[in-house]
């Protein structure tokens, strides 16, 4: 009896728990490291960054695979600049891999160029090995190297740092700034060719311009309207909030373009704050409203019982989506007039290098666009 009950307890095992687990499948993942040459010459790269950011998650805010939405992490590292340490390589790791994507264009704005060496071998040595990579084959992970100088540069052999990088799945993508047979001579097109990726030069000097659509003032608006549709909790709750304001601020000088492409990031599955967002927490399932203490609610909720608390969150959750509905709609529109405007132009800037490997690299790894 109790040999035959074992053989029924196992049995169920060894069926239900492998479905268990297709059932918290995780998402897919895109992993972008952005390694950025931060030497004195390179503020036009810089700028390109700051006012780049959205586009190219946007532009991976379309990505699926197997029918899922993917879920973007974004790390940042600075190389070639002479205020930091030489023990370190003149290059720092900024960010590890991270889905809060205002943390990363905080950081963008901070940075400072300043002259001093740039070793790519270095620097993508340390990011291969520092960063917490996926280890699931099937992610996607990419490595994006900006600079103007030698890819040979420095002690680390570039082929072995290269070597590396494919060897863990990560696929190197290197943007020489300036012409592109100076590129190839000076081996950053070998430095891709190495780890599976794509070479690309542009013009880090290039003046950038919008180009301005008819929906752009009414997305900036609801940029700013679905703002209050977050709500912040716990000990940091309003720092995080403040850094969203301040990143709309940041991005709206640079250009109103920059603003309404970071709007257009906030109704995209990849901007995801259920850190300090209640909205996004619970949504996510990641905080219980009824557990919550009161002393860490927003304090729109202080005194309210927990059926209370549960028909605001989903009021304001109702109110999000529908926002993100509004600017998805105008996206599209707008996405429509740009392309027709951009296809009379010929420009060559970090975004339109960048989301074009993405794309192609995307494809291979059996990821698809909607």
């Amino acid at each position: 009896m109790i040999k035959g009950l074992l053989v029924v307890v196992v049995t169920i095992i060894v069926i239900v728990f492998p479905l268990s687990l297709q059932g918290a499948q995780v998402a897919p993942r895109v992993e972008m490291a952005i390694l950025l040459d931060t030497s004195g010459s390179m503020e036009g790269l810089l700028e390109q960054a700051k006012s780049q950011l959205w586009k190219i998650v946007n532009e991976l805010a379309l990505t699926k695979r197997d029918s899922k939405t993917i879920e973007l992490y974004v790390a940042l590292y600075e190389y070639g600049k002479n205020s930091l340490p030489q023990e370190s390589g003149y290059m720092r790791m900024i960010c590890q891999l991270t889905g809060d994507l205002d943390k990363i264009s905080e950081e963008l704005f901070i940075l400072q160029t300043n002259g001093g060496d740039e070793y790519c071998g270095e620097v993508i040595r340390k990011s291969a090995n520092e960063l917490d990579w996926s280890k699931d084959n099937k992610d996607l992970k990419l490595i994006f190297i900006a600079g103007n100088e030698p890819f040979t540069q420095g002690d680390v052999d570039y082929r072995e740092s290269c070597s590396l990088a494919i060897s863990k799945g990560i696929i190197i993508n290197t943007i020489f700034c300036g012409n592109y047979q100076e590129g190839i001579n000076t081996f950053w097109k070998d430095g891709a060719d190495l780890a599976d990726g794509s070479y690309m030069n542009i013009d880090q000097n290039l003046q950038i311009y919008d180009i301005v659509a008819p929906q752009d003032d009414e997305l900036m608006k609801l940029g700013i309207e679905i703002n209050n549709t977050y709500l912040a909790f716990g000990l940091d709750g309003e720092e995080f909030k403040k850094r969203q304001q301040e990143q709309d601020s940041n991005a709206l000088s640079i250009s109103g373009g920059t603003m309404v492409e970071r709007t257009i990031s906030k109704s995209s599955p990849q901007y995801r704050n259920e850190a300090w967002d209640l909205v996004d927490a619970s949504k996510e399932g990641s905080i219980d409203l009824e557990e919550i203490e009161e002393g860490s609610l927003p304090k729109e909720m202080k005194g309210m019982n927990p059926e209370e608390r549960k028909e605001y969150i989903e009021e304001l959750s109702r109110k999000r989506e529908d926002l993100q509905n509004q600017i998805n709609q105008l996206s599209e529109k707008r996405d429509k007039f740009i392309t027709e405007e951009r296809n009379k132009l010929k420009d060559s800037t970090q975004d339109t290098a960048i989301k074009k490997a993405i794309r192609e690299q995307v494809q291979k790894k059996n990821y698809t666009f909607e």
